[in-house]
């Protein structure tokens, strides 16, 4: 394993917890907030604040209308501002350390649909290399933009979101240039070791300290799928957990194969990702696009009308303005429907994630620009109170797990993988294999660094 004339960076278990680097590393890293750029910002990908704490937050009950608890894992505190920079870093590292990619010799690709490509084009930036971003041509402007300031190229395909087939394609092309390394988020394991382990395990912190300090239930929408692997180490502790994953309603795929054009951006990309493990997903949840985005536009915006209708003390929404963008208002419905479809109790903590904050998206709030907005206590019921339980499917039969493992099938072995390595994911013992790489990969990344 070589990673000569490259910037060294975290452990997965540096990542879940940054206290266990060596002091003169901590306080490089704590420094480095200051300036986005300064490599030393690669020991600062985590989830935890520098007291120690999982950043995250309840949202009060007034708000969610459940009697369980709702907690929000924060991702726009990673370097980047996503938590999708993690398992760019990852991808990455494991490469370097395979010997596959040296700042010298080669270039990064990112097939995305935005917060994927952002941490490319970061961490890229930060370890030295050339990198380009392959993103469908209908995403916010805030997106791009975020790439260009990192020195990140665009290769822009053809329609939204939910158009990511284009995205892999495309990435078919680089692939033949021996030069060209693809971190692909939607096909390479590094993703899913980043979320079960990091993700995971910091998620089942956030919840203790609230009722029973168990999870009862994990919602993510699926982009690229890696934040749902959380999910199987919330199951590892807690048998009993559900794990939820969101689609819009208008791209059904995991809920009925269905297509479609959306507007929840960054999820819904028409297929079964390949790191996606389907055995560890109880539910299928539609939400509604254009609820998210005036969801987004309420909590951003219209904080104080939603403290009075609420009656919430005033200024307590607006402790969330900025941190949220509008996948999170689809996670934050999703676990709404979640507990209540669960029927879960006071005592119960169902976990979610914001990926980013709101930072990429007034571009698509100006959109509404000028038009009147419906009353604030229409839109509210609409977007956080609605629910139909036609919309929420359980996939736990061994009918549904073969039609989500044929759709996989149908889709990756029209990228050459092969008919054996899909049917080895059938199995739970794939997956714990490939977690259980993570003790050998920090050893080596600890051996390299000295």
């Amino acid at each position: 394993m070589n990673m000569e004339n490259t910037t060294s960076g975290p452990t997965y278990q540096e990542m879940l917890n940054p206290h266990l680097l060596p002091d003169a590393m901590r306080a490089r890293a704590e420094k480095a907030r200051a300036n986005e750029l300064d490599p030393a910002n690669l020991f600062n990908i985590t989830w935890r604040a520098p007291q120690g704490n999982v950043r995250s937050v309840a949202l009060p009950k007034q708000f969610t209308g459940v009697p369980a608890n709702i907690l929000v894992m924060l991702g726009c505190h990673f370097p980047s501002g996503s938590h999708k920079v993690g398992p760019a870093y990852a991808t990455l590292m494991e490469g370097e350390l395979a010997g596959e990619i040296n700042p010298r010799e080669n270039r990064t690709i990112g097939p995305s649909t935005g917060n994927f490509g952002i941490g490319v084009a970061y961490i890229s930036r930060l370890k030295g290399y050339p990198a380009i971003v392959i993103m469908p041509e209908q995403m916010s402007a805030e997106r791009y933009q975020r790439i260009r300031n990192y020195g990140g190229e665009l290769d822009l395909t053809p329609g939204s979101e939910s158009d990511v087939i284009l995205v892999l394609e495309r990435t078919e092309h680089y692939k033949k240039d021996p030069k060209n390394k693809v971190l692909a988020q939607f096909e390479l394991l590094p993703n899913y070791r980043f979320h079960r382990y990091v993700t995971g395990l910091s998620a089942i912190e956030a919840a203790a300290g609230y009722g029973n300090g168990r999870v009862a239930a994990f919602v993510s929408a699926p982009g690229s799928a890696g934040t749902l692997a959380a999910g199987d180490e919330i199951k590892a502790r807690y048998p009993e957990a559900f794990v939820c994953a969101l689609e819009p309603r208008e791209c059904s795929t995991l809920f009925n194969n269905g297509r479609g054009t959306h507007a929840i951006e960054g999820i819904g990309d028409k297929m079964v990702t390949l790191i996606h493990n389907v055995l560890t997903t109880d539910y299928v949840t539609l939400i509604h696009d254009q609820d998210c985005i005036a969801g987004l536009d309420l909590v951003q915006n219209r904080h104080a009308e939603l403290d009075r209708l609420l009656g919430l003390p005033e200024g307590c929404m607006r402790s969330f303005e900025g941190l949220f963008g509008i996948s999170t208002i689809c996670n934050i419905i999703g676990a709404i429907r979640a507990a209540r479809h669960l029927g879960l109790g006071p005592e119960d903590n169902v976990v979610t994630i914001a990926t980013d904050g709101f930072d990429r998206y007034p571009s698509v709030l100006e959109k509404r620009a000028g038009m009147a907005p419906p009353p604030c206590a229409d839109s509210f019921e609409q977007v956080f109170r609605s629910f139909d339980a036609a919309e929420m499917l359980d996939v736990r039969s061994p009918q549904e797990k073969d039609r989500l493992f044929g759709y996989k099938e149908q889709v990756w072995r029209e990228f050459n993988y092969s008919k054996s390595y899909l049917d080895s994911m059938k199995s739970q013992s794939f997956w714990e294999g490939e977690y259980d790489r993570i003790r050998e990969i920090d050893a080596a990344l600890v051996a390299a660094r000295q």
